[in-house]
């Protein structure tokens, strides 16, 4: 079957370089891993027969607890994680639906912030669950959240909820499973995407103590957290089988009384959403929610579920066999960590051998900890990522995320992004990579020639942007 980027390389003189798609390499999955688990797992029917029934809601038992135990053992919490205070779900998209069905109401729920430049994708999730007129952009800083900024502006949402008598949930009944939380806060608070970010150890405090003056619900995608390596090009190291930072959920768990302390209500205001996408395989679709344990229940409780069992019942006792064998945790550190800093590193030669010079900047740039899937490049003005993507493709047959992409709809007055542009290095080879940064260098220092700023150019398509 002919695909749309086969005729692409069919039209153009130059090979198709995709630095848009955020997948992994086929090559860096572990197919033969996966391929001794699940003849394990068949052959023996006592795991077999009950992962091709329906699952319990809460998701695989043997999967809840090994998740448990390798999630402490990677971050080191105060406390061990129990696997009640895990849910098994069909991925972090998957599970953010879910999420939003339990634990929110488009009426009675203000609205919800979404730290910008913000994962593209998330949008029509928020928007399918009633809130495409409230969502609103919180910028970064420095330190990954403006957080003053988001402190003033809820505090303005909730004056205007005041005066319109928003008392009470108007869609969702009441549940003894769940709650509605007055506002959302959605994040990705290591290695961002799309901006590669990672929120300090401050701002991560900062913001569960504004969720709980506000009663809102963060939800965090944890989903690059175990594709970490030390920052720098010089650097032999290129795993940490330790994480540097506490969770948003760990320090809910345990600050100032923690999330379930006297008066509380038992739900806690941060939910880690983790997905085996990343480091497994996409296809998979099996990732967890972690929370309190009234919390991890009540997301198994959706209607979906209730009905369906368990998402990724059978897929979740591959994966349980992977984590208790510790086959899948050496792969990520002796194969995957070392894979994807050869990846960024890669990039970031080329980036500084051929974009910096141009004067092309990189955020945070003084880490001493990267990792994801993804780097975030400010353009110099005038030049528009919108007229650079273009021209890139017409010109160069290489495809990136130009930076308008990651506005939050309806509210790019907040937070916008004309002069920059996302890459991801997770999904061409070294050769490409290296390869697409210089295509890239030839088109900003074409434009920067000819005073090409972009405001002559047509419309941008959104083919290839999915």
């Amino acid at each position: 079957m002919t695909t749309p980027e086969d005729l692409e390389m069919r039209s153009h003189p130059k090979s198709l370089i995709n630095l848009l798609r955020g997948w992994p390499n086929p090559s860096l999955l572990p197919v033969n891993l996966l391929q001794t688990a699940t003849k394990k797992v068949l052959a023996d029917r006592t795991i077999a027969d009950p992962g091709l029934l329906y699952g319990p809601d809460t998701g695989d038992p043997r999967l809840r607890e090994c998740v448990a135990k390798w999630l402490t053992k990677f971050y080191k919490p105060a406390q061990p994680i129990s696997h009640e205070r895990i849910t098994i779900t069909g991925g972090a998209s998957q599970n953010l639906g879910c999420v939003l069905q339990v634990y929110s109401d488009p009426g009675y729920t203000r609205n919800v912030w979404m730290i910008a430049p913000a994962y593209m994708l998330a949008f029509r999730i928020f928007q399918d669950s009633g809130f495409h007129e409230k969502l609103r952009a919180v910028p970064e800083d420095e330190e990954g959240v403006d957080i003053q900024y988001l402190q003033r502006q809820m505090r303005k949402s909730e004056e205007r909820a005041k005066s319109e008598g928003n008392t009470a949930p108007k869609f969702k009944p009441s549940r003894p499973y769940g709650k509605i939380y007055r506002h959302i806060i959605y994040a990705v608070p290591a290695f961002s995407n799309p901006s590669s970010r990672t929120m300090s150890l401050q701002r991560r405090e900062q913001l569960v103590r504004i969720a709980r003056q506000f009663d809102a619900l963060i939800i965090t995608d944890d989903v690059y957290d175990f594709l970490q390596w030390p920052a720098g090009t010089t650097t032999d190291q290129s795993s940490l089988e330790s994480a540097t930072l506490p969770r948003i959920v760990d320090i809910d768990r345990t600050l100032e009384g923690g999330a379930e302390r006297e008066g509380a209500d038992g739900f806690g205001n941060v939910a880690s959403n983790g997905s085996f996408s990343k480091i497994a395989g996409p296809g998979l679709r099996t990732g967890w929610v972690e929370g309190t344990e009234k919390f991890a229940y009540g997301v198994s409780q959706t209607g979906t579920t209730a009905s369906g069992g368990a998402p990724s019942q059978l897929t979740s006792t591959y994966v349980a066999e992977l984590l208790e064998s510790g086959e899948l945790q050496k792969y990520i550190f002796e194969t995957l960590q070392p894979a994807y800093a050869e990846r960024f590193r890669t990039m970031l030669k080329a980036i500084e051998e051929h974009l910096l010079p141009l004067g092309v900047s990189l955020p945070q740039s003084d880490r001493q900890v990267v990792g994801g899937y993804f780097m975030w490049l400010s353009l110099p003005p005038p030049l528009q990522s919108k007229a650079v993507a273009q021209r890139a493709k017409a010109e160069e047959n290489l495809i990136v995320a130009q930076g308008e992409l990651f506005e939050v709809p309806g509210d790019s007055e907040s937070a916008s992004f004309p002069h920059d542009l996302r890459l991801c290095f997770a999904w061409e080879s070294l050769e490409n990579i290296r390869e697409g940064i210089a295509r890239l260098a030839r088109v900003v220092s074409q434009m920067q020639r000819k005073g090409a700023g972009g405001e002559t150019m047509a419309p941008a398509t959104e083919n290839g942007h999915k």
